[in-house]
C-alpha cells in the first residue's frame, strides 16, 4: 500500500514515511499542502462476516491495519504487539463497548481510555508506532551516529493535550510539550497533564490566552532552521495513523450491534439500515467512518452534528464549503483565521475567528481539516478516464478548491460533488440552547443518561443517549436546578479523585512570548532533546471532548 497526496505530485510513500514524515513536514501535511490518503481502498476480505465476528478488539485492529500496511514495513506479530501494548491501557474489556439504549438506539462508548477522551483510541496506538519507527531506525544506524528523535509541540485549551502526553508518555527518542493557558482550562484538565512526571512530557503554562499559546507553536513550525534541529512533528487530527485507528470501532460496532439486535428468522443484519451519528468538528472521526463504508462495512448514513460552527451543516446544506455563511452578509475572507498550521484541534473561538465560542468547544472550528480528504474522494468520483487520469483530475481540482478556500474563503462545489456527498452523508446543526436542553432531557429520560456537551450535539441531531465524563461546568449549569444531580457522585470517575493533589510537573511562562529565550537556570537544560533554546519546545493540542459515536437503527 503506497500513499498519495491530495493535491497531486508524484511521490508514491509507504506508511512508515507517512507516519514519519512529520520529521520532513511537522504538520503532517504533503510538501505541497495536501493530506496524504491511501492509493486506494481495499475491500474486505470474502469471509470477513464469518471470519471476523467473534474478534476482539485487538483482533479487529490487527485484521484492519494489515489492509494498510504492508508486511514489509510492519510484521503481523509486531502489529498485534503494538496493538496489544496500546489497548491494555483501557478499562474496559471491549476497548469501545456498544451499549444498548433500546431496540432502535445504541451508543459506541469510546471514553475507556486513560485521558476519557476517544482520542485515547488513536493516539495510544500513535505512540507506540512512533517509539517502533524510531528504534528501528536508530538500530540500523552505525555505532556513535547521531540518533533520530521527535520533539511533538502543540496547543491546548482543554483534555486533547492529555490525550497526546498519556500517548506518548515515555517513549522512547520522543519529547512532548504542551502549551496551554495558564489558569484558562479546568483544574481537573490541567491535573490531567502536569501531574504526569515522565522525563520526555514538559507542559508549559502560558500567562496569556489560548490564542497566545497558538502564536506561540505557529513560529515554532514557521522556522524552518529550528525544525531541522529539533524535529518537530504534531499528532493533530490529520495525521494518517490517527484517522486509521479510528476505523476499527466501526467494525466492532457492527459485530457488537448484530450480537445485541433481536432479528427475526430471515431477516440479515445487512438489511437493517444502521446509521452511524458522530459529533464532529475536523472531521476526522467520521471520515473513519467513511473509510470504513468504502471498505464494505454496511451502513446506510454517516450523520454529521455539529455545533453553532456549521460549516459541514452548510456544505451539505448549499453547496457551499465557505468559513462565514455568505446570507449572514459578512466577509469570508476576513478575520478568520486558521488552527496553528495544523497543531492544534479545534477551540479556534476569538473576538476576530469568525469562531463562535460554544458549549462544545472541541467542535468550535473555523474549518475542518480532514474534509480535504473527502473532497479528493468526491472529486475522483466525478472524472472520468483511466485510474491514473482520474488520480491527476482529482488533485487538480481539490487544489484549486482548497486555493479558492483559502484567498476567498469560500469555494461553490460543483452539484453533482454535492449529490455524491449527500449519498453517505447528511449534517445537521445543533445549537447550545438545544445541547443544554438535550442534556436535561436524558437525564430526565426513563433511564437517566448524562451526555457531556459535544456528545449531546449528537443525541439532539440523532435523539440518542451518551455518557459524560469531563466538562462539567456545562453540564452542571444545565441540571443546575436539579437536586437529584451531584456532579462528583454521578459522573467523575474514580480516577480524577485526588487529582488535584498530586505532585505536578509544569513551567509557568510569564507572558506570552513567541521567543521564550531560555534560561541558564531552566530545569529542562538537561533533558535528552537540546532544551537550548526553550522557546522553541513548547507543546501541541487544543482542547477534546470524551467519546461517544451513536449508532442508530432506523428500521
Amino acid at each position: 500500500m503506497k500513499y498519495l497526496s491530495t493535491r497531486g505530485g508524484n511521490e508514491r510513500l509507504s506508511f512508515e514515511e507517512v507516519k514519519l514524515f512529520p520529521i520532513s513536514d511537522p504538520k503532517c501535511l504533503a510538501p505541497n499542502g495536501g493530506l496524504y490518503i491511501p492509493e486506494s481502498i481495499p475491500t474486505l476480505p470474502e469471509n470477513w462476516r464469518s471470519d471476523w465476528k467473534t474478534y476482539s478488539f485487538v483482533d479487529l485492529s490487527v485484521a484492519v491495519l494489515s489492509l494498510y500496511i504492508s508486511e514489509d514495513e510492519i510484521s503481523e506479530s509486531e502489529l498485534r504487539q503494538l496493538v496489544e501494548k496500546s489497548y491494555k491501557t483501557f478499562r474496559h474489556p471491549d476497548v469501545t463497548p456498544l451499549k444498548k439504549l433500546d431496540d432502535k438506539t445504541f451508543v459506541l462508548e469510546l471514553f475507556h481510555g486513560p485521558t476519557f477522551a476517544f482520542k485515547d483510541v488513536a493516539l495510544q496506538l500513535l505512540g507506540n508506532l512512533f517509539e517502533f519507527f524510531l528504534l528501528r531506525r536508530n538500530a540500523a544506524k552505525a555505532a556513535g551516529a547521531e540518533l533520530e528523535k521527535l520533539t511533538v509541540v502543540g496547543a491546548t485549551s482543554g483534555d486533547t493535550g492529555s490525550a497526546a502526553i498519556y500517548g506518548l508518555r515515555g517513549k522512547a527518542n520522543v519529547s512532548i510539550f504542551i502549551l496551554h493557558p495558564k489558569g484558562r482550562v479546568s483544574p481537573i484538565q490541567e491535573a490531567q497533564m502536569t501531574t504526569v512526571t515522565d522525563a520526555n512530557v514538559h507542559n508549559v503554562a502560558v500567562k496569556g490566552t489560548f490564542d497566545d499559546c497558538q502564536d506561540i507553536v505557529k513560529s515554532l513550525f514557521a522556522d524552518r532552521e529550528f525544525n531541522s534541529t529539533h524535529r518537530l512533528a504534531a499528532v493533530n487530527s490529520i495525521n494518517w495513523a490517527r484517522i486509521l485507528a479510528q476505523t476499527v470501532y466501526y467494525f466492532l460496532a457492527y459485530f457488537q450491534l448484530q450480537s445485541q439486535l433481536q432479528l427475526t428468522a430471515g431477516t440479515n443484519i445487512d438489511d437493517v439500515g444502521i446509521e452511524f451519528v458522530v459529533p464532529t468538528g475536523n472531521f476526522g472521526d467520521i471520515l473513519a467512518g467513511y473509510y470504513a463504508k468504502r471498505m464494505g462495512l454496511p451502513a446506510s448514513k454517516l450523520v454529521v452534528a455539529t455545533n453553532e460552527n456549521d460549516i459541514l451543516a452548510r456544505f451539505w446544506k448549499s453547496g457551499n464549503y465557505e468559513k462565514v455563511d455568505s446570507s449572514s452578509g459578512h466577509d469570508s475572507s476576513s478575520g478568520a483565521t486558521a488552527p496553528a498550521d495544523g497543531s492544534s484541534d479545534g477551540k479556534q473561538g476569538t473576538a476576530t475567528s469568525g469562531v463562535k465560542e460554544t458549549l462544545s468547544p472541541a467542535m468550535d472550528i473555523l474549518v475542518s481539516s480532514n474534509f480535504e480528504r473527502l473532497l479528493w474522494y468526491l472529486a475522483f468520483e466525478n472524472t472520468s478516464g483511466s485510474q491514473e487520469e482520474k488520480e491527476l483530475e482529482a488533485c487538480k481540482l481539490l487544489s484549486s478548491w482548497m486555493s479558492s478556500l483559502k484567498e476567498d474563503g469560500r469555494v461553490k462545489l460543483p452539484v453533482n460533488v454535492v449529490l455524491s456527498a449527500r449519498k453517505d452523508f447528511a449534517a445537521e446543526k445543533i445549537s447550545d440552547e438545544e445541547t443544554l436542553a438535550t442534556i436535561q432531557s436524558f437525564f430526565n429520560g426513563a433511564v437517566s443518561y448524562i451526555a457531556d456537551p459535544h456528545t449531546a450535539v449528537g443525541l439532539a441531531a440523532a435523539r440518542v443517549v451518551a455518557k459524560q465524563r469531563q466538562f462539567s461546568e456545562a453540564v452542571s449549569r444545565a441540571l443546575k436546578d436539579d437536586t437529584r444531580f451531584d456532579f462528583d457522585r454521578d459522573v467523575l470517575p474514580q480516577e480524577f479523585r485526588g487529582l488535584l493533589e498530586k505532585e505536578k510537573r509544569v513551567i509557568d511562562v510569564e507572558r506570552p512570548d513567541v521567543d521564550l529565550r531560555y534560561s541558564p537556570g531552566n530545569p529542562l537544560s538537561s533533558e535528552v532533546v537540546d532544551l537550548g533554546q526553550l522557546a522553541k519546545q513548547v507543546a501541541p493540542w487544543t482542547v477534546e471532548y470524551l467519546g461517544q459515536l451513536t449508532v442508530v437503527v432506523p428500521h
